[in-house]
């Protein structure tokens, strides 16, 4: 007697899709930014960067972002939960993989490439 398989008659995914989806994570393309900035009340830094990223999701990500604001003065524990030591500070929770930025976010083009908005740019020998 012949032993049957314990696939036989279920359909299978094709690989071609897992190996698609994972290079669309990977990408970033097509799917919503999510994103945390965690800053200390109203100092210049906080207001500079709270401005800066603002700009930064509009101009590259609109209507492909969430952006949560967070004051580690009033929610000291959402900064220990992530285990922050310095503000302010964007975190990119989506697309994976996560990412963290710190300081006031005035440095554009380099915010553009560590979101993956930009290639990165190649080193001249």
């Amino acid at each position: 007697m012949k032993a049957r398989s314990p696939l036989k008659g279920k359909k299978r995914k094709p690989a071609f899709r897992t190996e698609a989806f994972e290079r669309a994570l990977r990408s970033g393309t097509g799917g919503t930014y999510v994103l945390k900035l965690f800053v200390t009340g109203t100092t210049p830094r906080s207001v500079t960067a709270i401005a800066n990223i603002k700009r930064i999701c509009e101009e590259h990500l609109k209507g492909r972002y969430r952006l949560e604001i967070v004051d580690i003065y009033q929610q000291p524990e959402l900064a220990a939960k992530e285990q922050l030591v310095v503000a302010p500070t964007l975190i990119r929770k989506l697309p994976p993989p996560l990412r963290t930025f710190i300081g006031d976010l005035s440095q554009t083009e380099k915010i553009l490439v560590g979101l993956d908005l930009r290639p990165k740019p190649e080193k001249r020998g």
